[in-house]
């Protein structure tokens, strides 16, 4: 009797007005990942004055004005339920995939004390601390949303995300900012050759 209970109050997602089919669970994770895009397109606006570099300028206007579609998107998506009236666009870099290697002498760095010390060091750092926050809490609300509108531009703005963050680590690279130490040749072959293939299994 319980059991028959249980099952009638259990409702099938395609019985659901699609306005309404999404579950608790991704409320709270669908909520917590749009702030995280809130906030980051928040700190753009506050890190833009601080900005000297053209180039670093133009690629933070390039992310504020994708970020604004996107979160257009979701907003629309978390209310309807439905298809979104502009799909998740794709991210194209402008930055060449050129990584420099190997440590360069530099100066300690110290936590600026005044606001004249925000420099494009710093404001690309704190471009990449949104980023990451924002492809993390996409991910883990993709991975249990039940509305599969809502789960797939989730999921298909993680790369959008991603190729944004890689941007600004190629900028930070190029300017030594973030550099890219590397092992000795030995140690890179060891970790190189630390894992085999699975024998027996059928080529792909």
């Amino acid at each position: 009797m319980q059991n028959q209970q249980q099952n009638q109050n259990m409702q099938d997602s395609s019985q659901m007005p699609a306005n309404q089919s999404f579950g608790g669970h991704e409320m709270f994770d669908a909520h917590e990942a749009i702030s995280s895009l809130v906030g980051g397109m928040e700190q753009y606006l506050l890190y833009e004055q601080h900005i000297q570099d053209p180039e670093l300028k133009t690629m933070l206007q390039q992310h504020k004005t994708y970020l604004s579609t996107l979160y257009n998107t979701l907003v629309e998506t978390l209310k309807t339920g439905q298809e979104p009236t502009v799909e998740t666009q794709t991210y194209n870099m402008s930055q060449d995939n050129n990584v420099i290697y190997g440590m360069q002498p530099s100066q300690p760095t110290t936590p600026a004390q005044t606001v004249n010390e925000i420099n494009d060091q710093c404001v690309s750092s704190y471009m990449m601390s949104c980023l990451k926050q924002a492809a993390s809490a996409f991910t883990t609300t993709a991975l249990e949303t039940t509305n599969p509108v809502m789960r797939r531009v989730f999921a298909d703005s993680i790369p959008n995300l991603i190729e944004m963050a890689y941007e600004v680590f190629l900028y930070q690279n190029k300017n030594q900012y973030y550099q890219v130490p590397q092992l000795k040749q030995q140690d890179m072959q060891q970790y190189m050759n630390s894992f085999g293939p699975i024998q027996g299994q059928m080529p792909h």
